[in-house]
């Protein structure tokens, strides 16, 4: 009996010696893979957090201190008339009035858009998806061509329409071009998230009280949240930095922020002013930077809650 368990003994140990090299080896060999992932991503870090450190800490330098030319330095006097100038007297063209006009009409662009694109997109695809529409699927497959489609191709056609609506050259114009540019993507998102709830409880809810706009306020709505979220930052983010529909539909009254940025940088009569121009910048991506991080949890959530799955 002692001799088994002699042998089991040492045949444990000769186990042991065997797999301790083995396990070293998988050690060795697993760290470099995250060795090199790890530096994939810092470097990848630093792409984009040194541009962005500059911008921040140039904006809160005075041009005398910029013109020394040490850029990664930290500011020797902290200020912020660059950010007060590039605010309320910087000019755009033949206006000194800083960003805010650009900053207001940004936010009348936004409203709008959003409440319009949302708002149709959200009824068309419930009423496609639910509903099941006529001629439904070969609706979706023009959308799909049409939400690929550049705007340089449509941008003519929608200035005509544009200036027969007598809205070409306000916020207006800009914000119901936005809405239309919206339209194709949202509707199929909507669509596909739409077909994704359990089909049980659609026929029930036609059942029990069978009215189209009973069952969007009571039953799509309440279980619409998350795609609601995604759609939001997504043309939030969108409006906000768009330049080329500003551009070419604000005319001199309805401009959004990043054009009258884009106005402020090149209006200049003694070389460029870099802590205005950088504040500039910062106070124009502030708003939809501002808008994920108070709803980037809920953005991911609704995507792996499958707002955009399909």
């Amino acid at each position: 009996m002692s001799a088994g368990i002699d042998t089991m003994t040492q045949a444990t140990s000769v186990s042991k010696a065997v797999a301790a090299p083995v396990a070293r080896r998988r050690k060795r060999k697993g760290f470099g893979p995250k060795l090199a992932i790890f530096a994939f991503l810092a470097m990848s870090a630093a792409f984009f957090c040194v541009p962005l450190y500059v911008i921040i800490v140039t904006a809160f330098k005075s041009m005398d201190e910029i013109r020394l030319g040490n850029i990664f330095s930290l500011p020797q006097t902290w200020t912020v008339e660059g950010w007060h100038y590039a605010m309320f007297e910087a000019c755009s063209g033949t206006v000194c009035t800083g960003l805010s006009m650009g900053f207001f009409n940004s936010l009348y662009i936004l409203a709008p858009s959003l409440i319009l694109s949302i708002a149709i997109a959200l009824v068309t695809g419930y009423a496609m998806a639910v509903w099941k529409v006529r001629w439904a699927n070969g609706l979706l497959f023009t959308m799909f061509v049409c939400a690929f489609v550049p705007f340089q191709v449509i941008m003519f056609p929608l200035i005509k329409i544009a200036s027969t609506l007598g809205v070409f050259g306000s916020v207006w114009g800009v914000a119901l071009v936005h809405a239309a540019l919206a339209l194709p993507i949202l509707t199929l998102i909507f669509t596909n998230y739409f077909r994704g709830l359990p089909s049980d409880l659609m026929s029930a809810a036609m059942i029990d009280s069978g009215s189209f706009w009973v069952i969007l306020r009571e039953v799509i709505l309440p279980m619409s949240g998350n795609i609601l979220i995604v759609v939001l930052i997504m043309q939030v983010t969108g409006i906000w930095n768009d330049f080329l529909v500003g551009a070419t539909f604000g005319g001199a009254t309805g401009q959004p922020m990043t054009v009258m940025l884009n106005n402020m940088s090149s209006t200049t009569t003694s070389g460029a002013v870099y802590n205005v121009i950088m504040a500039g910048a910062l106070l124009t991506a502030a708003p939809p930077l501002l808008i994920y991080f108070l709803l980037g949890k809920l953005f991911v959530q609704g995507i792996t809650a499958g707002a955009l799955k399909g």
